[in-house]
């Protein structure tokens, strides 16, 4: 069910009777061979629930496309989609159905994007970095870099050093952007019914990548330390992924006394261990006042660290990288040289002049961040005074408790009223926090008002019975 909720995406956020629009994106998804014939479709009841929806809304759909031979039904034996006239194409069981990349594959519509963290626009400091960038492209370069440009590997390694965790450019492989970086460690260590250890919840964006390597993800609860040392101490998994600071999506920092036993637990299990550490520098302390969670390691450890500019500067910017042992960064090297031969120079040398001034430019964004925290926190405590969360200490994002629903529900319910939201269960292995949504506070103040008013129309509605949505104004995102 969740997963079928997930890949009819913002079904709802068109204009018409939503039994058509839910019929519509049914019959793209059947077109498309993503719900091949004899696959068996939720009871009417049960889909009109999660999707927040009258049973009448699903009832049309469904009786629309059996007409039209898409569906078939019988009286106690379910609906399931019929057979078509012509072979359909294969289905495309590899690709996602997380609420995240969903709605950044969807067209941009009117719907307000509160399901994504990250920088909504690239700073003043892009458009030179890349004039710089491409007055750099004189003499010979063939350009296929596969373990990144020497120069950018080399100002990596000289940040890391300065940050008190001695680094040679030998130690770094240059990425295009975090995601990918997480997508070679996947591959390169983890095995079809291996053991992933994770917090719960965690980024989706890895849990997908693990799920694709058929990967078996054990949790442990984020925040919970004692648990996560437990688990590596007693499953010994392939692979541990941990983001110690600052946690997506709960916005908290493990103190340095539980990162530090945390780094000997998993020397200690002999477990390969990736740190995320693409939003460690959104620090509302201020940036640089916490070492990077690689200082407590052993000079050989597998302690693996991930970091990345999309956070920091703008998810356009794909350049992230890889911290870890030269030979493991040789092996990862030769596994991108297969996909990709390397990631674009312009980018990788606009990354370098960035790099420069990169403590300044953090510690705006920072200040930035954390006054629409503060402007989040307040909209939602008057306009939404039901819902519980945490103040967060950095990141991007807060962790929000809605009183006993099912907030996978909600979130069709705000799509409704033309705000994208992203519901707690995608990003939890462990089957919890269906009652909890991810809210980002990457947006302008006036933006934050206006989505948090339209998820306060839509909680009212979804709490006491369907109101009329209403469009949202006219705002610059």
């Amino acid at each position: 069910m969740a997963d079928l909720v997930a890949r009819l995406g913002r079904w709802s956020a068109g204009r018409g009777p939503l039994y058509l629009l839910l019929a519509a994106r049914f019959r793209e998804l059947i077109d498309a061979g993503d719900l091949p014939a004899g696959t068996a479709l939720p009871t009417d009841r049960a889909l009109a629930a999660g999707l927040a929806v009258g049973r009448t809304t699903v009832v049309g759909a469904y009786d629309l496309l059996r007409q039209e031979g898409r569906l078939a039904r019988r009286q106690g034996s379910g609906t399931w989609v019929a057979p078509a006239g012509a072979p359909a194409p294969p289905a495309v069981t590899e690709s996602t159905a997380n609420p995240m990349f969903l709605h950044l594959l969807d067209p941009p519509d009117h719907v307000l994007q509160f399901a994504c963290a990250g920088p909504p626009a690239p700073p003043p400091e892009c458009a030179p970095a890349y004039r710089w960038a491409a007055d750099q492209l004189a003499g010979p370069d063939l350009g296929y870099h596969p373990a990144g440009d020497p120069r950018l590997r080399r100002a990596i390694a000289a940040r890391y050093t300065a940050r008190g965790v001695p680094t040679s450019p030998e130690q770094v492989l240059v990425t295009t952007g975090g995601q990918q970086a997480l997508a070679l460690l996947t591959r390169a260590l983890v095995a079809p019914g291996d053991d992933v250890l994770v917090e719960a919840p965690t980024f989706p964006g890895a849990l997908e990548l693990f799920r694709e390597a058929a990967a078996a993800i054990r949790s442990a609860p984020a925040g919970e330390p004692d648990a996560y040392r437990d688990a590596l101490r007693t499953r010994r998994p392939a692979l541990a992924y941990v983001i110690a600071a600052f946690h997506n999506p709960t916005g908290s920092a493990l103190p340095l006394p539980d990162r530090r036993a945390l780094v000997s637990a998993a020397v200690a299990a002999g477990v390969p261990t990736i740190v995320d550490d693409v939003t460690a520098d959104l620090d509302f302390a201020g940036p640089g006042s916490q070492p990077p969670t690689a200082a407590y390691a052993p000079a050989a450890a597998e302690i693996v660290t991930v970091g990345s500019l999309s956070k920091l500067v703008w998810g356009g910017m794909r350049v992230g990288w890889i911290r870890a042992q030269p030979a493991q960064v040789a092996r990862l090297a030769r596994l991108k040289a297969v996909h990709d031969l390397g990631s674009p120079v312009v980018d990788q040398l606009a990354a370098i002049a960035l790099l420069s001034d990169l403590d300044d430019l953090v510690a705006r964004r920072t200040d930035q961040l954390r006054r629409q925290h503060d402007h989040l926190c307040r909209e939602l405590r008057q306009n939404l005074p039901q819902w519980r969360f945490r103040p967060a200490v950095g990141g991007q994002t807060l962790w929000v408790r809605l009183p006993d629903v099912d907030a996978a529900a909600y979130a069709q319910a705000a799509l409704r009223h033309s705000v994208a939201v992203l519901p707690g269960g995608s990003l939890d292995p462990s089957g919890g926090s269906t009652d909890r949504l991810r809210l980002p506070y990457v947006a302008a103040p006036e933006t934050i008002s206006t989505a948090v008013a339209a998820l306060a129309q839509a909680w009212a509605g979804f709490t006491s019975g369907p109101t009329t949505p209403r469009p949202l104004p006219a705002i610059a995102v």
